[in-house]
């Protein structure tokens, strides 16, 4: 039987605290009615250009905000969606409201530095393309980048 470190136990004590932080945080933001996901991206590049690729379903053209300093790009989406339900069939009457907060971001690195000016954002069928050309030289302090 091998011996173990007493730092060992540590490890593992500190690991079941970390997933339980994660757990009692996403379990928090359910009951908040907030859903707050993960952003699938793909990074590519050719001897001109930067794409990145990012799944954003559900959201529209005005709810997505892409930001790019230097050579790091946030992608975020953010939506509240708001639906009443009523039945008047008999003398009981039933109001259910139910609001729900969306929103997800993702940080990434860019492999090269871009233009951050001359990018594009194209947003079609829930998938954001963003397209940089690549940097010669040195840019400035960061970017908006409006999403078409």
């Amino acid at each position: 039987m091998p011996r173990r470190s007493p730092f060992d136990a540590f490890e593992d004590i500190e690991s079941v605290f970390d997933r339980m932080n994660e757990e009692l945080e996403e379990l928090s933001r359910q009951f908040e009615g907030e859903f707050v996901g993960d952003v699938d991206v793909d990074v590519a590049e050719t001897d001109d250009e930067v794409v990145v690729v990012a799944d954003l379903p559900g959201f529209e053209t005005d709810e997505i905000d892409v930001t790019v300093a230097g050579r790091e790009l946030t992608l975020s989406a953010e939506r509240e969606e708001e639906r009443e339900e009523s039945d008047e069939a008999d003398e009981r009457r039933y109001h259910r409201r139910e609001r729900t907060r969306s929103r997800v971001t993702r940080r990434l690195r860019l492999p090269e530095d871009v233009v951050e000016e001359d990018a594009d954002a194209e947003y079609t069928s829930g998938v954001l393309t963003v397209t940089f050309p690549k940097e010669t030289g040195d840019g400035d302090g960061g970017t908006r980048i409006d999403v078409a």
